[in-house]
């Protein structure tokens, strides 16, 4: 089968198509024909070598994350789904990848796809979608009422945070350039800086929750506009010593890590708040109840643009711009039928 892969971690990572053998399956497996992948900006930072002591895979390894597609075979313990059935999925952490014409995809981390959604729609959720609700429900436990800050409310994860903040009964405010207002306004943001004109840090006060997807001196900013109380969850870092714990990472990388977020964790103190980085790991359980979101229209998916396989690397450049206005998607099968 043919798949995007590349050869080696680093500045020359080797990306480009190749066949691969076609996979086989464990007993809680199914190998899924792929008609979409969504990208997600993790795709572009694996191969640079940035996860190497915290992700495990094989070289030459193949790319993408995220999924929509159909159930070709199931192993002998699959009881939720047969040959057939459409589904979606994050692979994210798995050891594996998405960008390829077929995939192994664990039962646990499935979830059927929505039917009012094509695979290019679905295929742009999972990764985005998990992140959000385990930042937002899980980790802070965001509650109705409450205040929550998402920046960057146009791009990816942005996006769908927004749509599930409000799910989740909060006020929520974003910031975005100023021909994503009315974008950003109609996913349900409350309050929207135009960060061209403004400074977030001088408009916005008194947050129980902050999201941090810009890295730099935008978690500290970030920080500044929380209340007493309140958490900061970190998608992109610095990663902490909890989380070097959760991933069972040796005592010298436990410290090192705890040195790195040290600063941040400090400036959060200093305000009575809390810091923390998540890891999005995939769950099938959480797809399908965000699944029954989309189905009923309570959140949509926001794409940018679709690529087709051949033109795979391109997408992945063009995600690495950081310009996109919702999702990125490769289709790998013609036409979205449902």
């Amino acid at each position: 089968m043919r798949a995007l892969t590349f050869q080696r971690c680093g500045k020359a990572p080797g990306i480009g198509f190749s066949e691969r053998p076609r996979p086989t399956l464990r007993d809680d497996e199914m190998l899924v024909e792929v008609h979409a992948v969504g990208l997600n900006p993790i795709d572009n930072m694996i191969p640079t070598g940035a996860f190497k002591p915290v992700l495990k895979f094989e070289l030459p390894a193949t790319l993408g994350s995220d999924l929509a597609g159909i159930v070709r075979e199931v192993g002998a313990r699959v009881t939720r789904f047969k040959p057939g059935d459409a589904v979606f999925a994050s692979l994210f952490d798995l050891g594996t990848g998405s960008l390829a014409e077929y995939a192994v995809v664990p039962e646990r981390v499935a979830a059927p796809k929505p039917p009012n959604l094509d695979f290019v729609q679905a295929a742009s959720v999972p990764m985005v979608a998990l992140t959000a609700w385990q930042a937002l429900k899980e980790r802070a436990g965001v509650q109705p009422g409450q205040k929550v800050f998402i920046p960057a409310g146009a791009g990816g994860i942005g996006s769908m945070a927004i749509q599930l903040a409000r799910h989740f009964g909060a006020r929520v405010a974003t910031t975005t350039s100023t021909g994503n207002v009315a974008l950003v306004r109609s996913l349900g943001a409350d309050e929207v800086v135009d960060h061209r004109q403004q400074a977030f840090e001088q408009q916005l006060s008194g947050h129980d929750m902050a999201l941090g997807t810009l890295k730099g001196d935008e978690i500290h900013k970030a920080i500044g506009i929380l209340r007493p109380g309140g958490q900061l969850v970190s998608l992109v870092g610095p990663l902490d010593a909890a989380f070097a714990r959760a991933r069972g990472l040796n005592a010298v990388l436990r410290f090192g890590l705890g040195l790195m977020s040290r600063s941040v964790r400090r400036r959060a103190a200093q305000r009575g708040a809390a810091y923390s980085f998540l890891f999005v790991r995939p769950d099938g359980e959480q797809l399908a109840q965000i699944g029954a979101l989309l189905q009923a229209g309570q959140v949509r998916p926001v794409i940018d643009r679709v690529f087709p396989f051949e033109q795979a690397p391109e997408a992945l450049a063009y995600l690495a711009q950081g310009r996109a206005r919702g999702k990125v998607v490769v289709q790998l099968q013609p036409g979205t039928a449902r």
